[in-house]
C-alpha cells in the first residue's frame, strides 16, 4: 500500500504534507507541535496540556467557543491530545470547508496571544485540574499513566513527571508563563500541517501559504535536557499501589528500542506476540486456559527520542491476588525469552498490524495523523510508505535477540494495584452479612 504524498515548507518554517484521496468527500487536517511534557522544566509542569485547552478558547479574530461551533456547524469532528513529545490538534470536514479551517488553525497559530486573558486562563486551569481528579485521581487504576513513567524513568529524566501536571504548579502558572510557553513552541518553525482526503493539492497550497505563510518563526526552543539512557534499567523496579479497585491488576514494563529504529519493529512483533488480541500468549495462557486473569495486552508507547517502553497489562479474575498474576506473567515472559518464538507467531503479529494500519490508512483522519508522526519526529512524511516492509522484515531470530537482551531481570519495572485493605474489610463483612 503506498499512499501518496506531496510535502513542500513554507518560508518560515511550516512543514506541510498533503495526501489526495478522493474516495469520500471529506478532509482531515492535522496539526502536529513538537512540544510535549518533556519539554516542560521543573515547577512549570502541565503546561503541555493545559495549551491543548486553551487553544481551544479563541484568538485575536476567533471567539471564544466559536472554533468549535464553526466545525459542528458544518457537520465536522475535531479534537486536540498531548503526550510526553507533541501536541496536535485535528479536525475532519466536509471538503469545502477545508479553507474554513486552516484558517482557523493559522488564527491561532499566529493570533493566539491577544485572545489570552486572565479569566480563560483560570477557566482553563480549573477544568485541567478537574479533568485530572476525574481521570486520575478519582478513577480506578486512574493513576497509572503517571506512576508507570516515573517508576520506568529517572527523577533527572524529562519522561519522568507527570503528562498532566501537579495540582500546585497548574495553581501557579501565571498568563506570562503561558505566553512565554506559547511564543516558544507555537511556532511554524516547531509544526507540521498535515492535509489529507478530498481536496485539490494547489488550492491547498494556495491556501497553506495564504493563511500561515505571515506567522513569523518562533526564537528557537531550548534544547531537551540529556535524553539518554541505557538500554536496560539496571535492576527490578517495583511500586505497588493500593487503590479503590475490586480486582489486583499488573503493568510490567520493559524499557525499548526508540520509535523508527530498527530494533523498534523486533519489539513491537514480541509485544503483539505476547499481548496482541485473544489469540496473544498472554490472554491465551492467563485468560482461556488458567483462568486467572479477565484481560490481558501488551503495547509499546512508540516513544521516539532515549527509550521506549514495551508494557504488559493484566487485570486479575476475582480472587486472584497480585502476586499469583505477577507470577503467571513472568512465566509467560520466561517462557518466550527461553524459548524463543516461531515463524507463525510472527506471522499472526505482522498480519494483526498489518491489516490495523491499512485500515487506519482508509481514514482520513488516521492517515493525516501518522503522516505529522513521521514529519515531527523523523522530517520526512514518506517513511508512513516503508512502515509494513520494516514489519514484513522482523524474522523470529530478531524478536528472539530483542527478548533475550531486554526482556531479563534486570529490565523489569512492576507496577501492581491491589484493593485497599478497608475495602477489602468491608466487602468481606458485607459478603458475609449477605450469606
Amino acid at each position: 500500500m503506498q499512499i501518496p504524498i506531496e510535502t513542500f515548507r513554507l518560508a518560515n518554517g511550516l512543514l506541510v504534507t498533503l495526501s489526495e484521496d478522493h474516495t469520500a468527500p471529506i478532509v482531515a487536517v492535522n496539526l502536529w507541535y513538537h512540544v510535549g511534557s518533556a519539554n516542560e522544566r521543573e515547577g512549570l509542569t502541565g503546561f503541555a496540556h493545559l495549551f491543548e485547552h486553551m487553544l481551544f478558547q479563541g484568538s485575536e479574530h476567533v471567539g471564544t467557543n466559536e472554533h468549535f461551533e464553526t466545525i459542528q456547524r458544518a457537520g465536522g469532528t475535531l479534537n486536540g491530545s498531548t503526550w510526553l513529545e507533541r501536541t496536535n490538534y485535528f479536525e475532519t470536514v466536509p471538503s469545502n470547508h477545508l479553507e474554513s479551517i486552516l484558517w482557523l488553525e493559522a488564527d491561532r497559530m499566529g493570533f493566539l496571544l491577544p485572545g489570552m486573558t486572565q479569566q480563560k486562563l483560570d477557566l482553563q486551569r480549573d477544568v485541567v485540574k478537574n479533568e485530572r481528579r476525574w481521570s486520575m485521581d478519582n478513577q480506578p487504576y486512574g493513576s497509572w499513566w503517571e506512576k508507570l513513567p516515573a517508576l520506568c524513568f529517572p527523577q533527572s529524566h524529562p519522561f519522568h513527571h507527570s503528562l498532566i501536571g501537579s495540582m500546585e504548579d497548574l495553581s501557579a502558572a501565571s498568563l506570562e508563563d503561558v505566553a512565554s510557553f506559547f511564543r516558544t513552541y507555537y511556532t511554524p518553525d516547531n509544526a507540521v500541517l498535515s492535509i489529507a482526503g478530498d481536496f485539490d493539492p494547489r488550492q491547498a497550497r494556495d491556501a497553506v501559504e495564504k493563511y500561515f505563510g505571515p506567522i513569523p518563526r518562533g526564537p528557537g526552543k531550548p534544547p531537551l535536557r540529556d535524553m539518554t539512557l541505557p538500554p536496560v534499567i539496571g535492576e527490578r523496579l517495583r511500586e505497588t499501589v493500593e487503590d479503590d479497585v475490586a480486582l489486583a491488576r499488573v503493568f510490567l514494563a520493559f524499557r525499548s528500542p526508540i520509535f523508527g529504529s530498527d530494533e523498534y519493529y523486533a519489539a513491537s512483533i514480541c509485544g503483539a506476540i505476547l499481548g496482541m488480541r485473544r489469540g496473544s500468549r498472554l490472554y491465551r495462557t492467563l485468560v482461556r486456559e488458567q483462568q486467572i486473569a479477565q484481560d490481558a495486552g501488551a503495547f509499546t508507547y512508540d516513544l521516539a527520542k532515549g527509550a521506549d517502553l514495551l508494557v504488559i497489562d493484566v487485570t486479575a479474575r476475582p480472587g486472584v491476588g497480585p502476586e499469583e498474576l505477577e507470577r503467571a506473567i513472568e512465566a509467560e515472559v520466561y517462557r518466550l525469552r527461553e524459548n524463543g518464538v516461531s515463524a507463525e507467531e510472527v506471522q499472526r503479529a505482522q498480519a494483526l498490524i498489518e491489516s490495523d494500519f491499512i485500515r487506519g490508512m482508509q481514514l482520513a483522519g488516521e492517515r493525516a495523523d501518522q503522516l505529522s508522526k513521521f514529519a515531527t519526529f523523523f522530517g520526512e512524511p514518506r517513511l508512513v510508505n516503508e512502515q509494513l516492509d520494516r514489519y514484513r522484515a522482523v524474522r523470529p531470530a530478531d524478536v528472539d535477540a530483542f527478548a533475550r537482551a531486554r526482556l531479563g531481570e534486570n529490565n523489569r519495572a512492576s507496577l501492581i494495584y491491589v484493593p485497599r485493605v478497608e475495602a477489602a474489610v468491608e466487602e468481606t463483612v458485607g459478603a458475609g452479612a449477605e450469606r
